[in-house]
């Protein structure tokens, strides 16, 4: 489904501010029937997670259900429309009720849930929505869960967290982005897939390819706009469901230095009458890997950035608009030019301001910390799954650049992933997301654990990796940490013969810890890795590019190795920099190596 808007064909009510909230630790909500409502004097807000906001009632570290409940009025104007609910993200699985009925529910977080709620509310009425949300997680969902039995029977016990997790972040959970009860016509447009190409120095090509629900339709036609909203390209077929081409003359390219937007305007015909339009932003451009380079429109860029997360005081990973508009001038000021959304895709809101902003994204798959030893054909027909999500949600935005469709799989070291597994697993989830989109290069990020024979090198468009040494290995010891760095991105490139880009390296940090020698943990130890990192990988004429990891930093379970937060951040939480974020507005602003 499309990102909901307000147009003469369709309307829109967001479902934010306060829910009421209760945690059901006994899952019992269901059989009680929770769903035609529940008493609790608690509320909490919406988007948000449970975890910070309601800490004093033990929520903190809370891994289980809860549910929430509103009532909204439903206008008379909703009247003789479709009618839909869409829950932006609730992690990592939820169900809706409308009116004590049950409407839908989805298996996978980080990504809306669009339901059909027409048969079920009442028009000029109040109407009851209820949620439940889980942030448990299993062997084959996406991601994969782990149990403190997981840690025992492996002798990890060392390794175990609290919460348990396959990931160092925090598995908040809750309904993280917003509520939106929206109408369309009963014929409409429900899906778009943009492609773009540069067809000279002064031309692009745009097709269209539109999927419509309904009958009652006759024609289709889409126009583009510039930003005086003059029409510099336009079609109309009888062909609904064909692709159309539309060719814009004098041309600007979307591009991180020159982010120009057109305004793409879709229209739905019955006989000469109009059923629907939807209009959204969209960049020509095109990405390519030739050689040893990354080329956005034929020029070759090379990727100055961070992996992030959405994590933020209170809010947790519940959307907080303010904190977007932050992130992207902090973005700029440091002189980054590109960032991965580690390791779930992020709220379109964010997309969007790439999109406006010229920031080019790694998009990713939350298939993070991958142990085959568990999964099954479920996990892997639930990772493919997400994968199409991800992409029919993501396909249009021009700041999306390479798609990631998985994270550090392996990380255990099991031998037993290089018996074939590891690659039919792989060969299969690479062309199933081939099948979905040529246009962009795919990749997943490799850990040292894993090796430098990892099956996700084979099939990837870009080598990349992930390294700590300096940090996890060789603590303390930046010689030994530069040579071994050396020793993988050589290897890697003699044997596959494909680019490197470097997505993960750093080195915790608590802001205000000083030392005039090397010592970690300080601001300057962390500073001085950074620094180095990024000569060496500057150093090698197929490197594509450098993303620190992290943006700032952000909550993790709890571990001895993390003191409530892991540090990597060259920005605090609360977004103040610390040493290395001057450092590296300082490399980033010369003129670098393919910058």
């Amino acid at each position: 489904m499309l990102y909901p808007i307000r147009n003469a064909f369709r309307d829109m009510l967001e479902v934010n501010s306060f829910w009421k909230f209760k945690a059901d630790p006994e899952k019992k909500g269901e059989n009680e029937k929770w769903y035609n409502d529940f008493e609790s004097s608690v509320e909490i807000a919406v988007p948000g997670s449970w975890n910070e906001q309601l800490e004093e009632l033990g929520l903190l570290h809370y891994v289980g259900r809860a549910w929430y409940s509103k009532k909204i009025f439903l206008p008379a104007h909703f009247s003789d429309k479709r009618i839909w609910l869409r829950i932006g993200s609730a992690d990592f699985s939820s169900k809706i009720w409308i009116n004590g009925i049950i409407a839908g529910e989805s298996e996978f977080g980080f990504l809306p849930n669009d339901v059909e709620i027409t048969a079920f509310v009442k028009v000029g009425a109040e109407n009851l929505i209820v949620v439940t949300v889980s942030n448990e997680l299993s062997d084959d969902s996406i991601p994969q869960g782990i149990t403190p039995e997981h840690y025992t029977n492996e002798d990890r016990m060392r390794e175990e967290t609290n919460p348990p997790t396959r990931f160092d972040f925090s598995p908040f959970g809750g309904i993280h982005r917003p509520v939106i009860v929206y109408s369309t016509p009963k014929t409409f447009i429900r899906g778009l897939r943009v492609n773009t190409t540069i067809v000279n120095a002064s031309q692009g090509r745009v097709e269209i390819a539109a999927e419509i629900d309904g009958k009652n339709f006759s024609s289709f036609s889409a126009e583009v706009n510039d930003s005086k909203s003059s029409t510099v390209a336009s079609s109309k077929s009888d062909e609904v469901g064909a692709t159309h081409e539309l060719i814009i003359n004098d041309c600007r390219f979307w591009s991180n230095d020159d982010p120009y937007l057109y305004m793409l305007r879709i229209f739905l015909y019955s006989n000469d009458k109009i059923e629907d339009e939807y209009s959204l932003n969209i960049g020509v451009r095109e990405v390519k890997i030739e050689k040893n380079n990354l080329l956005l429109n034929g020029k070759e860029v090379f990727l100055k950035g961070f992996g992030k997360h959405e994590d933020f005081p209170v809010a947790g990973k519940g959307l907080f608009l303010p904190l977007i508009v932050k992130d992207f001038q902090l973005m700029k000021w440091i002189n980054s030019n590109a960032f991965r959304t580690s390791h779930y895709p992020y709220a379109e809101d964010v997309l969007l301001h790439a999109d406006k902003m010229g920031v080019l994204v790694i998009a990713e798959a939350p298939a993070v910390s991958l142990d085959l030893r568990y999964t099954s054909s479920k996990a892997l027909d639930n990772h493919k799954r997400f994968i199409q999500k991800m992409v029919e949600r993501d396909y249009n935005h021009p700041s999306v650049i390479v798609w990631s469709v998985g994270n550090e799989p392996n990380i255990v070291g099991d031998k037993g992933y290089y018996n074939g597994s590891g690659r039919n697993y792989w060969k299969e989830i690479f062309e199933f997301t081939r099948s979905l989109d040529m246009s962009r290069p795919i990749t997943v990020p490799n850990c040292a654990m894993a090796g430098l024979d990892d099956p996700v090198f084979e099939f990837s468009d870009i080598l990349s990796i992930n390294r700590y040494y300096g940090w996890y290995e060789y603590p303390g010891n930046l010689e030994l940490a530069l040579e071994r760095l050396t020793f993988d991105m050589e290897t890697l490139y003699a044997k596959y013969n494909k680019p490197v880009l470097v997505t993960e390296f750093g080195a915790d940090s608590l802001a205000g810890f000083h030392s005039t020698s090397l010592q970690m943990f300080t601001e300057e130890y962390q500073t001085k890795l950074i620094e180095e990192y990024i000569r060496c990988i500057e150093s090698k004429p197929y490197t594509i590019g450098e993303m620190v990891w992290n943006f700032a930093d952000f909550r993790t379970p709890q571990h001895f190795r993390r003191v409530v937060l892991n540090l990597k951040g060259v920005f605090t939480r609360d977004r103040e920099p610390k040493l290395s974020a001057f450092k590296l507005k300082e490399i980033w602003s010369g003129k670098r190596k393919r910058s």
